[in-house]
């Protein structure tokens, strides 16, 4: 493995006395289980496992009307509607059923849903149509009423919702560092595709995208992942997120960068996003320092403080991850997909931190083996979130690091040492006022190896490819 510089190194050190010294920002960091492409049935049958295995969110598939014949999971990322909900994973009242199944009496134990939402486009169907529902789902909205009524979230079905003026033009973005064309022009698949109709912020899309909002939040919603914000003007959308509709609601937006402070995506999409927004946003600047960091020639050096080098986002505006729905199903992202040890260890890193709401991805698809089906609960996940939950409002200090390995901990509760590489790394440190005495920390992910301080300093033993997570009995 390429070692880092010892001029990096002596960066980091500065970076880390000036801005990370003791304890970081005790933001809340819930962590919400993203249940990709997850029928909503599926997700109230599982509402109280959910609870148990201790997630505050659920993130769920778009709540609107789409292709329900295509169950392909990009069907959902197309509208027809958003008067309506009915799609190939659910319909209005499969989605207030599970929104009920994950509420309970227990505050401790409800778990909010967050929903996906679309409104940077429509669907790319219909041989480029910009008729939305179309004609046809009108008819059919009259011809069945009473089904289609009982799907109604706001709106008169009797009438379509948008028409072509309320489209910008059929232009396709060529050029994706260009911020006008980024946000005025339409996601295209080349060939000659026509792409997906760019929706025009004009007044009544603006009323019709609020209204949607509303009645969302009106059935129970807590928050939104706004999807494709990379592609909306910031002022469409403050426009469409009055108070009213931000009032008690976690919102966080889509912005894929490949990395923070610097890298051009950040600098013209999220970081205006950020400023002139009261949003939260993915943190792709910490992911790609993850990637490097756990990546050939990188050092854990990298992750002992990245936002005070600007690759990491303020905690209490990020939504941290390891994997999106986005990386694995799409060929222009697939490279991100990290090894499935270093995944591991990257977890026991966003799990173990102080700071930003995890998420964590589970798939339906079943893309690459299935490697991501049913991972909310896998093992690893399960003990990863149990420590989570318990160190809870601890802060956290960096303890020791090195190009292989990074030891930290959470207040006197809790110690996370994690060793990339294939040799057992060994950290000597102080425990004055640090850790409690006498006491067994206990190891979550093997539930023993147990760590015993009776002394001013004590030797922490990493092994291979292995990350500790230990807690205060």
């Amino acid at each position: 493995m390429q070692v880092i510089s010892s001029v990096l190194k002596r960066q980091l050190w500065l970076l880390y006395a000036a801005a990370a010294l003791l304890f970081g920002n005790n933001a809340s960091a819930d962590a919400i289980l993203h249940a990709f492409d997850w029928h909503y049935d599926e997700v109230a049958a599982k509402a109280t496992e959910i609870k148990n295995l201790g997630y505050k969110a659920v993130l769920v598939a778009p709540p609107l009307k789409s292709n329900a014949a295509n169950c392909a999971w990009w069907q959902r990322y197309q509208p027809q509607d958003l008067r309506v909900i009915d799609h190939c994973k659910g319909n209005k009242q499969a989605f207030v059923n599970m929104i009920n199944a994950l509420n309970d009496t227990d505050p401790a134990r409800k778990v909010d849903v967050y929903a996906d939402i679309v409104l940077n486009h429509m669907a790319n169907e219909r041989n480029g149509a910009t008729d939305f529902p179309g004609q046809a789902a009108v008819n059919s909205y009259g011809s069945n009423s009473i089904y289609w009524n009982n799907q109604r979230l706001f709106g008169n079905l009797t009438q379509g919702l948008f028409g072509s003026a309320d489209f910008n033009p059929a232009n396709c973005i060529s050029n994706y560092n260009d911020v006008w064309q980024v946000q005025n022009y339409r996601l295209c698949g080349g060939s000659g595709d026509s792409g997906l109709p760019d929706l025009n912020p004009n007044s009544w899309v603006v009323q019709q995208q609020r209204s949607y909002l509303t009645a969302l939040k009106n059935l129970g919603v807590k928050g939104f992942r706004v999807d494709a914000a990379k592609h909306m003007t910031i002022w469409h959308i403050n426009e469409i997120f009055t108070s009213d509709i931000k009032n008690g609601m976690y919102l966080f937006g889509e912005i894929i960068t490949s990395g923070g402070a610097g890298n051009n995506e950040y600098d013209s999409f999220l970081a205006p996003y950020l400023q002139y927004t009261d949003h939260k946003a993915y943190d792709f600047p910490l992911f790609n320092a993850i990637r490097t960091a756990f990546g050939f020639g990188g050092s854990l050096s990298q992750l002992v403080s990245p936002a005070s080098y600007g690759q990491a986002l303020q905690n209490s505006r990020a939504v941290t991850f390891t994997i999106t729905h986005d990386i694995p199903t799409n060929d222009g992202f697939r490279y991100l997909i990290m090894d499935p040890t270093d995944e591991y260890l990257a977890y026991a890193y966003v799990m173990g931190r102080d700071g930003g709401k995890p998420l964590v991805f589970s798939d339906s698809t079943g893309t690459d083996s299935n490697r991501w089906v049913n991972a909310y609960k896998a093992d690893h996940i399960s003990k990863m979130l149990n420590f989570h939950n318990r160190m809870q409002g601890q802060g956290m200090e960096m303890l020791a690091w090195n190009d292989c390995a990074i030891l930290f901990r959470r207040g006197q509760e809790g110690i996370v040492g994690i060793n990339k590489c294939s040799s057992t790394q060994s950290f000597n440190v102080s425990t004055h006022n640090r850790f409690y005495w006498y006491r067994n920390y206990r190891d979550v992910l093997s539930g023993n190896n147990l760590v015993y301080i009776s002394g001013g300093s004590f030797n922490f033993s990493l092994p291979a490819r292995q990350a500790r997570m230990w807690y205060a009995d």
